[in-house]
This record gives C-alpha cells, structure tokens and sequence, in this order.
C-alpha cells in the first residue's frame, strides 16, 4: 500500500502525483495510465496565476517531483482525476464526529439530513438495535431480532447510499461552473474539488457493484430517488450554496458513521462472509491496496473517504461561497486532522491557504 496523506497534486498542468508538504513527507496519489498521458503532453512552464486557481497553474520548472510508483500501461478503473491514497496509520485514524448547528442555516441542514436519515433507513432495512448487555443470543438470534443485518442487507443499504452520496458534488460543480460562465469570473478553485468528490462517491458505487447486481426495483427505486434528490439539490444550492455544503457535511457524518458500524460488524465476526472475503480487483487498483487484501480493507479506504468529504463540506460551509477561495484547492490534511476535527473554520482555511503559498514559494527557491 502506497504511503500518503492527501495534498491535492494540481500544482501544475503536469501534477506529477507528489509534492512536499510542510511536515517534508511525500504525499503520494492514485491515478490512471490516460490520465498520466494526457497530462505529459501538456508541458510543464507556465506562469504562475493569482488566487486559488492559479495554485493549479504554477510554475513548476523549479520543483522537485518525482514518481512514487511506474504508471501502468492498463487502464483498469473508470476514473480520471486525483484521489488519496491512505497508510495504514491513517486507515485507523477516522473517529465519529459531529458539528454542533450554531445558526439557523446549519440547523436546517442538520434537521434535513435526520429527516433523510429516517427515510434511507427505511427504505434500506437499516436495523441497529443496541444489543442487551451479558446477551447469549447468537448470530441468527440477533439478526431475527433486529439487532444486526446480514451481508444483504449491508450491501442494499450501501449501494442506495452511494447512489446518493455521488450526487452533491456534481450539482455543486455544475453550479459553479455555470456561475462562472455567466459572470466570466473565475472560480476560487472549488470546481476540481467538487468533482473530485463526485468521482470518489461514483467509485464506491462500482466498487461494491462487484458484489451484486441490483435487480430492476432496486434500479427503479435509485432512479426515482435521484431524479428528485438532483433537482432539489441544484436549485437549494442556487439559493443557498452554504446551507448545502453543510447539509453534505452532516450527510458525511452519518456515512462516516455507517461504515463504523459496518466495521465492528465484520471485525466482531457478525458479518462472516464478509471476514475473509478479498477485496474487489477494481478497489486494489484504485486504492493501491495490497494483493491479497479484504474486504474489509476496502471499507476502511471507504471510510476515510467520507471522512474527507465530511471535513471538505464542513470547512467549505464556513467560508464566504462567493469570494472566498477554496484552502483545498492544491493539498488538504492528512487523516490524522481529517478524521478527528469536522473542519477548518474561516481563519483556519485562511492560514492554511497562506501556507500552501509559502510552500510554493519555497519550492520555487530550492
């Protein structure tokens, strides 16, 4: 497994995969073959821009890069854009977190999301029964009791749920994009993380498609809840973009949750089948997990995903949407911030977008 935390690798049009932070450890990402070969052709000299944009476009002649591992001449996932790749340190690092709402905004957010919770569990089968304490009740006793789900109901729950979950990053890039096309302004960097968000949210969803096909009500049911959820989504961000950030934060919260429990169940040998089961070829690719991993490894990967997504949207709701620039726009923290402090607040985010300057600058003078 790769070693890393993430610092987004756009500091060029090249983004070579690693970049020094401030601590000197090399953060290492996942990418495909395409991607690598698209992005060589493009050169690697261009002056460097001012905001959080021009992070992306800075002049690289004078960094030191180098290659964390040889690109592979096979194209085994379907994505393109950057996405972290965890140690192992880091895997175990995420805790369940939750923001308190101090304005109205964020209660409304929160409120929405414990209404959504409610219907999801439904919809999905979702038990989660605090078991009797000294309980003797076996594994068939506990599931016929509502205190636990099988395997099969795992897998709906979490295939519904990514279906959902890879949607607020598109509508939010797509309204940001659209914005900036109408103002003929620039974006403060907050496109590219917001459809690194959609993609990494997509790849969990055909991750665990491997294990099982939906059936055509299943299919039904996603359509039905996507069509909705899209439209509903788009317009509240028209009217509300820090409301929806912070809707995506609490929603994060609870996925982060989810995956916790998945992860007890299956190392406490309630979820059997899924104990020894290997990981997903696609999930080795995409995560740089080792040959011969589990299942389980590949829900921790999930994990400390969503613990990324739920400290991005959180920090993202604290800024001005309009004029602020996005502190994610080149690297972000590793696990070891991401998974114990919901986010950045505003002075936070600024300090830390000051800081990425000053990396730059000072790898431009080395």
């Amino acid at each position: 497994m790769l070693r890393t935390t993430i610092v987004r690798a756009a500091i060029s049009p090249v983004s070579r995969r690693t970049f020094l932070n401030t601590t000197g450890r090399t953060r290492a990402f996942a990418t495909n073959a395409s991607r690598w070969n698209n992005l060589k052709s493009r050169g690697t000299n261009e002056e460097a821009a001012k905001g959080a944009e021009g992070l992306h476009r800075a002049d690289t002649s004078s960094v030191s890069v180098k290659w964390t591992m040889e690109p592979t001449t096979e194209v085994k996932g379907d994505w393109v854009l950057f996405h972290p790749v965890y140690s192992a340190e880091e895997l175990k690092a995420v805790e369940v977190l939750h923001r308190d709402a101090k304005t109205w905004s964020d209660k409304i957010a929160a409120i929405l999301v414990k209404l959504m919770r409610s219907g999801f569990d439904l919809v999905s089968g979702y038990k989660h029964k605090e078991i009797p304490p000294n309980s003797t009740m076996n594994l068939d006793e506990l599931r016929k009791g509502g205190y636990v789900m099988d395997e099969h109901g795992w897998l709906n729950r979490i295939l519904f749920l990514e279906t959902v979950a890879g949607v607020p990053g598109m509508v939010a890039a797509t309204a940001r994009h659209l914005r900036s096309l109408r103002l003929m302004r620039r974006d403060s960097g907050w496109i590219h993380t917001l459809l690194e968000e959609a993609e990494n949210e997509r790849m969990h969803l055909m991750t665990f498609m491997t294990l099982k096909k939906p059936s055509i009500l299943f299919r039904g049911m996603v359509l039905g809840a996507q069509g909705i959820f899209y439209n509903m989504f788009f317009f509240s961000y028209l009217l509300s973009p820090r409301t929806c950030h912070r809707f995506v934060g609490y929603l994060e919260e609870e996925a982060v949750l989810t995956y916790t429990r998945c992860i007890e169940e299956i190392e406490s040998g309630k979820l059997p089948e899924w104990s020894t089961l290997p990981a997903p070829e696609i999930a080795k690719d995409y995560w740089r997990l080792a040959p011969d991993a589990k299942l389980l490894d590949v829900i921790y990967a999930v994990r400390s995903d969503e613990s990324t997504h739920r400290f991005v949207n959180h920090s993202l709701a604290n800024l001005d949407t309009k004029t602020d620039i996005n502190p994610f726009a080149i690297r972000e923290p590793n696990m070891h911030v991401k998974g114990v402090k919901p986010g950045f607040e505003r002075e936070e985010s600024e300090k830390y977008v000051q800081e990425s300057h000053a990396i730059l600058e000072q790898k431009r003078e080395s």
